[in-house]
Formats: structure tokens, sequence, C-alpha cells
């Protein structure tokens, strides 16, 4: 793990361990509060561009700017919806298909708040985490892939 900085029970990891969903769940259950859980989880796919199946990606970010960007979009989510509890973790480095590479969870009371503050995060670290992404495909040639 790169770093983890709690901020109240919301929090941001970027790490290059695997992730592993039981383990969070174990780790983070849920407050008596809380009526509803939303998590999303993103897998590396094996993607087909010009007759080529990608195998692999390679995760690199700008970790600092990540980390303080990642918090932001959990604050921002908890500002935006009614929400009580939130955790992304995303990972870094060298990941097979099928591995996870991002994994949120949202606590809310109900799950529309749940569901609308899982989303808002994953569609903003996706506009605005800088982490570069290299496909890898099974004929042993690789492509840094442009983002948006």
């Amino acid at each position: 793990m790169l770093r983890l900085r709690s901020i109240g029970l919301l929090m941001f990891i970027l790490q290059e361990t695997p992730i592993d969903p039981e383990q969070i769940r174990k780790m983070y259950p849920p407050a008596v509060q809380n009526g509803a859980l939303v998590t999303f989880e993103g897998v590396v796919r094996a993607d087909k561009h010009q007759e080529k199946r990608v195998s692999e990606l390679l995760y690199i970010a700008d970790a600092p700017a990540c980390i303080l960007e990642g918090e932001e979009i959990i604050k921002e989510a908890l500002s935006h919806f009614s929400i009580n509890e939130a955790v992304c973790i995303q990972r870094i480095g060298l990941l097979k298909t099928t591995e996870t590479a991002v994994w949120i969870g949202v606590w809310a009371p109900h799950r529309d708040e749940a569901f609308k503050g899982c989303r808002y995060v994953i569609e903003e670290i996706k506009k605005r985490l800088i982490i570069w992404k290299k496909e890898s495909f099974t004929d042993g040639t690789t492509e840094w892939v442009r983002g948006k």
C-alpha cells in the first residue's frame, strides 16, 4: 500500500497489492445507521483491439496527485449525497485480466443515495485521477492507452 489516509469514516487508498473485496467488507462492517452498502468492482477485461486480445494492464500513477484528488472526490461525495461512509481502493502496477483494478464501497441510510454516491465516485475517479495505462496483448505487443 502506498498510502492510506483516513478522512473520518471516508478514505481513498492507492495500492500495489491485490484488492480483496471480502477482506474489505470484514474490515469495514456496516454501522447501525446504514441501511445500504453499494459496491462497485472494476476488473481488467480481455478487450480486443485491432484483433489483439489484452492479457494484462500496467497502471502507473502520479501517486501524490492521485491521493489528493481521490481524497477530494470522497469528500465531494459526502457533501453531495446523504452518505455516511465511502472507501475507494485503486490498484496500480501490473494487473492480469480478471483482477480487480478499483473497488468502491458507499454506505448510507438508504439505497438511492448509496447508489448515487458510488456512481459519482467512479465517474470522477475515471475523469480526474492521473493514471497511465499500458495494455499488453497476448501476442506480446504493448500499447499505451490514450486518456480522455
